[in-house]
């Protein structure tokens, strides 16, 4: 589909009365999903923001698909790591919820996660905690102890935890909604494969390789068995798998996945996705950790460009990405090829996730410890 079409169908939908207004929003959000999966940020975005623009002028400034199309452009912002700019919009749909369904509806609950995923986005725990207590005290209350949104909050607040290395409080809510998504959709169902990968990935973080292993491997075994081998979804589980070798040393046999899993990314989702710049950086972390730096290097900087392209220039898997390679030209002793890039990925992280995020105090380490080993340098 051309840009030329897709502007003319903008224009189409603006003015043809043949499309109601119960199906106006859809008219859009079709071809928005559409990019947004790909990973095609770009070419959804002025779908989403065409959307909410005439959703607004047919239906009034207070409808529900009014604060939906806010949601669902605030997503974009999001991924696209424009969160000043996903914040207010995500705030408003809250409001307007609240505003026309009441204070106790599934849509609000929704809309509370939505700004909480946010917030932990950017390393606001402390703001992003209450909202995820409410949205899951909500669903409880709505729609009982037993459903899956009940599970998936579950799941939300256990990541929350898990992010600031509260594993003690995260094992059980990750253990509560694995049950849950068993009992509510059986054994073989893909929330299950994720709930899986969450606790496998909570015991990984915790260096508990052993009792990690087992979960990945049914993780994989239940998605190739749903999906089939050719899905997004087994490539994730080939990365996780793969990681957790990589953490354990064992660098032959995490190669092969992580080659796996970057093949098939790009065979199902194309060249330029988010998901294979993400390959491409952690074969590019194990080749670096080998020692192998030639074979790092031009993975480092596929995947650098390939996020630059695809997320602009200030996003923080740019930003990540800045810092990856400045890592490798450190090990490697170019200091001064290496400090303009922990800049620039400092100045991203300190704009977009604060002074205190993690992340940031990572790279100002970083950064410090090459400017002493720059200035310890002889003339």
């Amino acid at each position: 589909m051309s840009d030329r079409i897709i502007s003319k169908s903008f224009s189409e939908i603006k003015y043809d009365s043949y499309i109601s207004d119960n199906h106006l929003i859809w008219a859009f959000v079709g071809n928005a999903f559409f990019y947004n999966g790909q990973g095609l940020y770009d070419k959804a975005a002025p779908w989403y923001e065409q959307c909410l623009e005439i959703t607004k002028q047919r239906l009034g400034e207070e409808h529900p698909d009014v604060a939906t199309s806010l949601n669902n452009l605030a997503f974009l912002y999001r991924s696209q790591g424009k969160y000043s700019e996903a914040e207010p919009l995500y705030i408003e749909a809250l409001a307007l919820y609240r505003q026309l369904l009441g204070e106790e509806h599934p849509n609000v609950a929704q809309s509370l996660n939505n700004l909480a995923a946010l917030y932990s986005s950017q390393g606001k725990y402390s703001e992003a905690e209450p909202l995820y207590i409410e949205a899951l005290a909500l669903y409880r209350q709505l729609l009982g102890e037993e459903h899956p949104n009940v599970a998936q909050s579950l799941n939300n607040l256990a990541a929350l935890y898990s992010s600031q290395g509260k594993y003690s409080e995260a094992e059980p809510l990750y253990i509560e909604a694995l049950a849950l998504y068993r009992q509510l959709l059986g054994e073989e169902h893909p929330n299950v494969a994720q709930s899986l990968n969450n606790l496998a990935a909570l015991y990984s973080s915790q260096g508990k390789y052993s009792e990690a292993e087992p979960l990945y491997i049914e993780a994989l075994a239940l998605r190739r068995k749903l999906l089939g081998e050719e899905h997004p979804d087994v490539a994730q589980s080939l990365n996780n798998l793969a990681l957790l070798y990589y953490s354990q040393g064992k660098y032959s046999e995490a190669e092969p996945l992580y080659i796996q899993a970057l093949a098939l990314s790009r065979k199902l989702l194309g060249e330029e996705h988010p998901d294979v710049a993400t390959s491409l950086n952690n074969l590019a972390a194990l080749y670096r950790y080998q020692g192998k730096y030639s074979e790092a290097e031009p993975l480092y900087i596929q995947a650098l460009a390939l996020r630059r392209k695809l997320l602009g220039e200030e996003h923080p898997d740019v930003a990540q990405s800045l810092n990856n390679l400045a890592v490798l030209y450190s090990f490697q002793g170019k200091y001064s090829e290496a400090e303009p890039l922990y800049i620039q990925a400092l100045d991203i992280f300190e704009q977009w996730l604060g002074v205190d995020h993690p992340h940031t105090i990572i790279v100002r380490n970083d950064l410090a410890y090459l400017r002493q080993l720059l200035n310890s340098q002889p003339e």
